[in-house]
């Protein structure tokens, strides 16, 4: 039976549920970043795809994953509740990764293997293509379910406003959630990506559908145990409201903030008369509180809803760039696997071409451990928060990480491309430059931290600056960021192959990397970042201070409507 948020039943919610909301996020992170880690390599060894082209399909269905989860955060808190719609999304990525498995086991879903050397290999045709874009459709679909619901469902099994640690408890569960998932993205780049290489992509792929079909076994044995927070109330439809009601009543006076008069307000709630900005008159309350028409006149509470959205938009917009740097999957990739991958010299053992993200993660989760248990409370010494450090301080420090990442990528890979053209390779991209591949652990390691400080910094803002009932919401902006990030990549890359190869020059991500310039982009990517960086502390100052934790309330008369008088 669905829940209304309370606290009070102590046979459900709580940590006997993380095993099974942990253990259906965690196994559906092994299972799809091991697909895209790998994917570049699908694409243009047996799709027979340009390196910019395969990227930028990869951006697109990175995007398409992470602008999904904003349609089921709204289905989510507006209609079906976090566990319906995380349930029907871990069994459409299940349907997805079955069909990408058969683009593997059947022949003709594939173009006719051909020497990638040659000049003549032959494209895939409209039908290969469509089978291959459908289960990336399927599994970015099933990804709008699990990724906005999973943070926030797993937070409702621990979130207790009367508990005085509750922002504490909280921070700690986003860490160690986030950590969790990032364990799961080591084994995907590591063991996933090590069986496509070994065993080929029949087996590769088929073992991500079996983890799949697990997680969705393991969510429903859970089912009993879960805090339901129902949903209440259609967000698209409040904030239409809120728009076509300050669209209406733009001619009018507003009333002063201390009247003495009626305001449209959910009972009980904190938000009894509006903040400076958008505030309702008073012409349409009836003598009772009620309202004649809803498209007229609307609660205090939606108004402040609406705003909290439009407020924090400015500072989300700063997320964009970073998402590119972290999306950064594919040409690392083809670097690799023109190097030197043995993992001591003179042995037989290759670390795959793409493991190597694998240290990002690493240092992604090693650091979220020492951060929470160590430096939070040393810091906190000094800095009086409980947290250690304020959102914008740790968003800002992995900004300027993300700068350092892509200028170290810049620099390793001039160093590779020298080393190749002495080496007297410029016209054998495929032949191994005598360059070890480790060269581009800085990078990785550097993007992990940047993701450590920004990204779990941008959800924990979110979370905080709504009210619970648009927790999913608040998460799934950080996808949403990530999807404008991944589109505004795939532009770049676009932009740089074509802008580059004007007048018959070669390309700068040319599919030969020895005669390409892929340092040039890593550079062009290193300045639009320190863009960010500045444009960051204008949106921050802007927005002022982001230490309110939970400064909404969750009003308990919410789903009743009731009006009252002032």
């Amino acid at each position: 039976m669905e829940k209304k948020g309370s606290y009070s039943d102590d046979k459900k919610g709580g940590l006997k549920t993380m095993p099974f909301v942990i253990a259906n996020e965690a196994l559906d992170k092994v299972a799809s970043v091991g697909l895209h880690a790998n994917m570049i390599l699908y694409l243009k060894n047996e799709y027979h795809l340009t390196n910019a082209t395969g990227a930028s399909i990869l951006f697109w269905w990175n995007a398409l994953s992470n602008f999904t989860p904003i349609f089921g955060a709204f289905l989510s808190d507006s209609y079906l509740g976090r566990y319906y719609v995380i349930a029907l999304g871990t069994l459409i990525s299940l349907i997805g990764m079955v069909a990408l498995w058969l683009t593997a086991i059947l022949k003709e879903a594939r173009p006719h293997p051909c020497k990638l050397e040659s000049e003549n290999c032959q494209k895939p045709d409209f039908g290969q293509f469509a089978f291959l874009f459908s289960s990336f459709a399927l599994m970015a679909i099933g990804a709008g379910g699990i990724r906005p619901c999973s943070l926030a469902f797993g937070a409702d099994q621990f979130d207790n406003p009367e508990n005085p640690n509750n922002g504490r408890i909280l921070q700690s569960f986003f860490n160690w959630y986030y950590a969790s998932v990032g364990i799961s993205i080591l084994i995907s780049v590591t063991v996933i990506v090590y069986i496509q290489t070994k065993f080929g992509w029949v087996v590769g792929f088929g073992v991500p559908a079996g983890l799949m079909f697990l997680a969705t076994i393991m969510f429903l044995l859970g089912s009993a145990l879960f805090i339901r927070i129902k949903a209440n109330k259609s967000l698209l439809t409040g904030f239409a409201q809120v728009v076509v009601v300050a669209w209406k009543n733009k001619h009018l006076s507003l009333p002063p903030v201390d009247s003495n008069g009626w305001y449209h307000h959910i009972k009980d709630s904190r938000f009894t008369f509006p903040t400076h900005k958008l505030r309702n008159p008073e012409k349409d309350l009836n003598p009772n509180g009620t309202t004649s028409d809803q498209w007229n006149l609307c609660t205090v509470q939606q108004v402040e809803e609406f705003k909290a959205l439009i407020k924090v938009i400015p500072m989300w917009s700063t997320g964009i760039m970073i998402a590119v740097t972290l999306s950064q999957h594919a040409f690392p990739v083809l670097q690799a696997n023109t190097m030197d991958r043995h993992l001591i010299k003179g042995s037989n053992f290759k670390i795959p071409a793409g493991s190597y993200g694998a240290f990002g993660i690493l240092t992604l989760t090693i650091w979220i451990a020492i951060y929470d248990r160590i430096l939070v409370p040393w810091i906190s010494k000094f800095t009086k928060k409980p947290r250690g450090l304020s959102f914008k301080q740790r968003m800002g420090i992995g900004l300027l990480l993300s700068c350092a990442s892509q200028g170290a990528a810049a620099l390793v890979e001039r160093e590779r491309r020298a080393r190749a053209l002495n080496e007297g390779l410029a016209n054998h991209p495929l032949s191994q430059v005598d360059m070890s591949a480790m060269w581009l652990v800085p990078q990785h390691c550097l993007t992990g931290l940047a993701e450590a400080f920004n990204a779990i910094g941008q959800i924990e803002f979110y979370y905080s600056q709504f009210p619970k009932s648009m927790a999913s919401i608040g998460v799934a902006l950080f996808a949403l960021g990530m999807g404008f990030g991944n589109v505004f990549g795939s532009l770049i890359v676009e932009i740089v192959d074509h802008a580059s190869s004007r007048g018959g020059k070669v390309s700068w991500v040319s599919n030969n990397l020895n005669l390409g310039h892929y340092d040039y982009y890593y550079w062009i990517l290193c300045l639009l970042s320190v863009g960010n960086l500045f444009y960051f502390i204008l949106c921050g100052w802007a927005y002022g201070s982001d230490e309110d934790t939970r400064i909404w309330e969750e009003d308990q008369a919410a789903k009743k409507g009731e009006i009252v008088m002032l």
